[in-house]
């Protein structure tokens, strides 16, 4: 029997363990997916928890839910890959061989690297809410605080996820105004970046936002030290932004083990082609999500797009075939702005953000790059779709793998 091996059973390992149980043939193929954690979280919702919109039971289910009777879990801690060898050693020194590996360890924060981040002032005036713990102590923290500023800040890029920040303070405005406490709140998005966001396009609309609800953005803003006792963050430029609460986006790292196995960038995020998804270390090893290097967004989105495209070249390669270059970069991500109202965003590796309708062309309902109700609602209704569709492998029937021109306003090509 071959072995075909997936590491991480988050969005990524848990869809290619559902997709590949349908293709492999049962009688030449084991299929054994590896993760330490016991809990599967819906890491979208994670936006909404600290806001009282969304329980503990909208984010958490059992990981074992969600894999496939044929497919083994493994719970335990993964120690480092061999390569040379074709082996992964786990930290209770069990060995695994593969024949085909599949990386989907994800990416982490790690508030470790700025200087002053951690202290007895992390979950206590210093906040992420990239982590269930986060989001869950910032939460509490909201219902209590009587207002100041509120600094909404990405240490670099980067991210998972990079339009949650945005929200995050979009969703501020909304929640202290239906507090009746707005007018006590000074809230400012202090970035690395020189706009709002990754996208120039994107970027103009978003900034009209900000600008609307009074958002103050603090552009350029390269962050040497977090200053806990005096409630300040401090840039190599020598600027200084003072705070209240502090809700931060520390620096996102891959899996220590990347490290382990000398196989990752400086970030341990692994080399990976960008069309195929085939990793550059190796032949057999392919990686997807959040783990790779691709210059694609770090979502939920990304890896749903990625695992159709990555199932049918795991086929190919078992075939002795050539890989199909076809992943694009395609991104489709909702940008929740309060108020019950959302925009959506459509892009991929070389075309920005535009004007259009989504999925069908001409028709919607969905409207790319505007602020509506429609689109809140689908924000919303993605959460069941994560759940009884997306990590279950199923197809999203009118989304295509690869971002569509048809009913959008092509304004212009980046390369």
């Amino acid at each position: 029997m071959k072995q075909l091996l997936i590491l991480g059973a988050g969005t990524s390992g848990t869809m290619m363990a559902n997709h590949l149980n349908k293709v492999l043939p049962k009688d030449s193929w084991n299929i054994s997916i590896v993760d330490q954690e016991e809990t599967h979280y819906y890491q979208p919702g994670f936006l909404f928890l600290p806001f009282d919109l969304y329980k503990t039971k909208d984010v958490k289910k059992k990981i074992d839910k969600f894999i496939p009777k044929r497919v083994k879990l493994i719970n335990e801690k993964i120690e480092r890959i061999d390569k040379d060898k074709n082996e992964v050693v786990l930290k209770n020194n069990t060995i695994l061989s593969y024949d085909i590996l599949i990386v989907a360890t994800g990416t982490n924060i790690a508030p470790q690297e700025i200087e002053g981040m951690l202290g007895a002032h992390w979950h206590k005036s210093v906040f992420d809410f990239y982590t269930y713990e986060g989001a869950k102590n910032l939460r509490d923290k909201l219902r209590t605080w009587k207002g100041g500023k509120l600094v909404v800040h990405i240490s670099e890029m980067p991210i998972k996820c990079p339009v949650a920040p945005l929200e995050f303070a979009f969703l501020a405005d909304s929640f202290f105004t239906n507090k009746g406490i707005r007018d006590q709140v000074e809230i400012s998005f202090v970035t690395p970046m020189s706009g709002a966001f990754t996208k120039p396009k994107a970027t103009e609309a978003l900034n009209y936002l900000l600008e609307q609800k009074h958002i103050k953005v603090i552009p350029d803003f390269n962050i040497e030290s977090v200053d806990g006792p005096n409630h300040k963050i401090m840039d190599y430029a020598g600027e200084e932004v003072a705070y209240d609460l502090l809700v931060t986006i520390p620096t996102n790292m891959g899996d220590p083990m990347i490290k382990r196995s000398g196989i990752g960038d400086e970030l341990n995020y692994i080399p990976t082609d960008k069309a195929t998804l085939q990793t550059k270390i190796k032949d057999n090893i392919f990686a997807i999500g959040d783990a790779t290097n691709l210059p694609a967004s770090k979502a939920g989105s990304v890896a749903h797009f990625e695992a159709e495209i990555l199932t049918e070249n795991i086929q190919r390669y078992i075939a002795g075939k050539e890989l199909k270059k076809e992943f694009d970069g395609h991104a489709n991500c909702f940008i929740e702005t309060g108020h019950g109202k959302a925009l959506l965003i459509d892009f991929n590796y070389t075309q920005e953000p535009v004007k259009g309708t989504f999925p069908f062309p001409g028709v919607g309902p969905l409207s790319l790059l505007k602020e509506t109700h429609m689109n809140h609602m689908g924000k919303l209704a993605f959460k069941w779709i994560y759940w009884n569709m997306l990590i279950k492998g199923k197809h999203i029937p009118f989304v295509s793998a690869t971002m569509q021109t048809s009913g959008k306003q092509i304004e212009e090509t980046t390369h």
